[in-house]
């Protein structure tokens, strides 16, 4: 991953293509959950575009998978060139309340750089899963503490409030199916999704601004846009229902900027009111 890390810029996107390419033919198991997944989010495609962006996913991916090796072992300002920001006034009002920010953001193949280009511009605290395998966890945890103050485990609450009460930002990716505890189901391109309550409950603790934080790779792969919202006015409201549909608009626009660049190899419905048998996959 340092070897790949420091390889010249052109020649990590052909290498994540190739990757991506090899993935699209032989990892046939998460390339139905793709096919799945897309079926179920973008209906009115024909069978033609539909193929199509399975494979552009793929692609995505690939370049993806380069891109956690540049986030993990690369000094972000060699890239400081290639990224272009737009709605940082938004943060910087955010910030001025004193109150901390919760700065939310999808699971998009650009995820590790997303962040890695996002600390030349402010620091912030995240929250991750870890990885069951010790070596790659070891990799993962050291990589993300280069660029982050605060690197919480997704179930050590306690320290995610205090980055909040202490007027930091917490970068935060509510989009990923965990299961029906502490879910709620909403719809998500028009299906019923489990959605984590645990946006709305982080925004109260200290009546946090809530953001959300989109980053794309440019379409010609010549480098990256970060985009910032303004903060979400009325949330949360209390209703955990209507704020998960609204963190689901929020994904929802945002995917749809650049669908291929989702990690759509997730199994997003997998948790269904009517039980396992009602899992498309």
């Amino acid at each position: 991953m340092w070897s790949v890390a420091h390889l010249p810029f052109p020649v990590q996107i052909r290498l994540g293509q190739l990757l991506g390419l090899l993935s699209y033919y032989f990892a046939r198991a998460r390339r139905h959950i793709c096919e799945v997944n897309l079926r179920l989010c973008f209906p009115e495609l024909s069978a033609t575009e539909h193929r199509q962006l399975v494979k552009k996913t793929f692609l995505s991916n690939g370049i993806g998978l380069i891109e956690i090796a540049i986030a993990w072992f690369r000094d972000p300002e060699h890239y400081r060139q290639r990224v272009s920001v737009s709605g940082m006034e938004h943060l910087e009002k955010a910030l001025a309340r004193g109150k901390g920010v919760l700065l939310l953001s999808a699971h998009f193949t650009t995820l590790e750089v997303g962040g890695l280009l996002f600390s030349l511009f402010q620091k912030m605290d995240i929250t991750y899963r870890p990885n069951k395998n010790a070596l790659f966890e070891a990799a993962m945890f050291n990589g993300r503490k280069r660029h982050y103050e605060g690197v919480f485990h997704r179930k050590d609450v306690r320290s995610a409030m205090r980055s909040l009460k202490a007027g930091r930002i917490l970068w935060y990716a509510p989009d990923q199916d965990y299961g029906a505890k502490h879910s709620v189901f909403v719809p998500f391109f028009g299906n019923p999704a489990a959605t984590i309550t645990a946006t709305s409950r982080f925004a109260r603790v200290n009546d946090s601004a809530v953001l959300f934080y989109s980053h794309y790779r440019n379409e010609d792969n010549s480098g990256y846009h970060l985009e910032i919202s303004p903060a979400l006015e009325n949330y949360p409201t209390g209703d955990d229902e209507a704020d998960a549909t609204t963190i689901n608009v929020l994904v929802e626009n945002a995917i749809r900027k650049q669908p291929d660049q989702y990690l759509w190899l997730h199994k997003r419905f997998k948790t269904q009111a009517g039980g396992k048998a009602a899992s498309p996959y």
